[in-house]
Parts: C-alpha cells; sequence; structure tokens
C-alpha cells in the first residue's frame, strides 16, 4: 500500500491556521486533518486512512506533516487556510536496506502502566510519564521493535498536550462517567541517526506509528537516508 507524505504550510493571512497549529489542545487539529479525507466513514476514520500528524516547527513557522494511505484533498480547506505540498513515500521504502543508515524523528509519548500492585503500592496513576533519560530508554526499545538501532540520540521535551475526551454516543451508554473526561499526552521529540536492522518492521513502524496519543500529534516517524558513518 502506498503512503502519502504532505506538508501543509499555512496562509500567511489565516489566523484560523495559526491558532490550529499553535496550541496544544488538539481536538481542533485533528478535525482538521480528517476534514481532508472523504466523509462518511466511522468513528476509525484514523485508522482506516492511516493518519498520523506532526506539527514542524521551521524558521517559517509552523507546519503541519501528515501521513495517510490515500493523499488528502485540499479542496476541503478552507479559503486562505493554506497549501498542501504531497509526495508518495515509495522511493524512501526501496532504499530501506539492512544497514543502511538514516536520520529519525518522532514526537511520541513516552511512558509506562505500572501493574495494579505496583500503583497500590506506590500510589502511583495508571500511566506515568518518562522523563529524560527513563525516556531515551523507552526510546531505545521502540526503536529496536522499529527494526533500527540508534547510534546518536538527541531528545527534548516538547509541549504536553491538553484536551478533553469527547465520546460518541455509542461510546456514551458504556463509559458515560467518562465523557468529557481530561486528556494528557506527555510528549518527547527524538532526534538521531540509526542503522536499520529489520526494514521490515521499520516499514510497519513508519506505517502504523510509534506509541500512543497518534490522534493528539504523536508517534509519526519520519527517516531520511544519511551518509554513512566513516
Amino acid at each position: 500500500m502506498t503512503l502519502w507524505l504532505t506538508r501543509l504550510t499555512p496562509g500567511p493571512a489565516s489566523r484560523l491556521a495559526r491558532h490550529e497549529l499553535g496550541g496544544t489542545g488538539q481536538t481542533s487539529l485533528h478535525r482538521r486533518v480528517m476534514s481532508l479525507f472523504p466523509d462518511g466513514t466511522s468513528d476509525q476514520a484514523r485508522t482506516r486512512f492511516g493518519v498520523l500528524f506532526r506539527i514542524e516547527d521551521t524558521a517559517r513557522g509552523a507546519h503541519l506533516l501528515i501521513q495517510s494511505n490515500q493523499p488528502p484533498d485540499p479542496g476541503r480547506l478552507p479559503d486562505g487556510y493554506g497549501t498542501l505540498t504531497t509526495r508518495t513515500l515509495d522511493d524512501l521504502f526501496k532504499a530501506l536496506a539492512p544497514g543502511r543508515t538514516l536520520h529519525y524523528r518522532c514526537i511520541a509519548s513516552p511512558v509506562r502502566k505500572p501493574g495494579a500492585t505496583t500503583r497500590s503500592l506506590y500510589n502511583l496513576p495508571a500511566v506515568v510519564p518518562l522523563h529524560g533519560a527513563t525516556a531515551d530508554e523507552w526510546w531505545q526499545r521502540q526503536a529496536d521493535k522499529a527494526g533500527l538501532k540508534p547510534l546518536t540520540l538527541h531528545s527534548q521535551p516538547a509541549a504536553t498536550v491538553h484536551d478533553r475526551q469527547h465520546l460518541t454516543t455509542a461510546a456514551q451508554d458504556t463509559k458515560s462517567r467518562a465523557a468529557g473526561n481530561r486528556i494528557h499526552h506527555h510528549r518527547v521529540r527524538f532526534d538521531g541517526t540509526a542503522t536499520i536492522t529489520d526494514p521490515g518492521l521499520l516499514h510497519h513502524a513508519i506505517r502504523d506509528g510509534i506509541g500512543r496519543g497518534k490522534a493528539y500529534g504523536c508517534g509519526l516517524l519520519s527517516v531520511a537516508p544519511a551518509p554513512d558513518p566513516q
């Protein structure tokens, strides 16, 4: 299946685009991204279209990267919101070979989920955010599962996403007390170089994303060929 990578460059005069790309409450941004794909699908539209996205800070301001299994429709953007530049990832996937050196980037949500006994013993929440060295160790494990052996790693905190959970009517029937629950996604940006150990695993990791919070701008793994180390 072909994957498409799209860069959304916001229009310089669009206050709406600046607002949606500049906030950490990302319900509106997620809805904007999904509005670029066909209507009438299901509550699992993000999964159906393989949508992952990430805000990229550039010298020209915040841009949006969107990965999907079909190209988004630029005609679905509001007038003046921005422009879409789309290309396939076919050539990238053809270049993935064992031992190849890559640059990588991923904004992910590194957490651990302690068991009930551990939570009770240490009074821990169900999801514990990881920072510093423990976040780096988490990334090393994810990279290994993704068919990568990191050579270098630089991590830095990214803004935590704060939002509210909006459930469908069907979900509210079974989780009525959870409707409107606050959502927090702790995020870290991981950058570096790595060698490919398993192209198949890497392909799946790029396609499916890494970790939790994919509807909130987490999990998109970007790679690009790098010169082989001397």
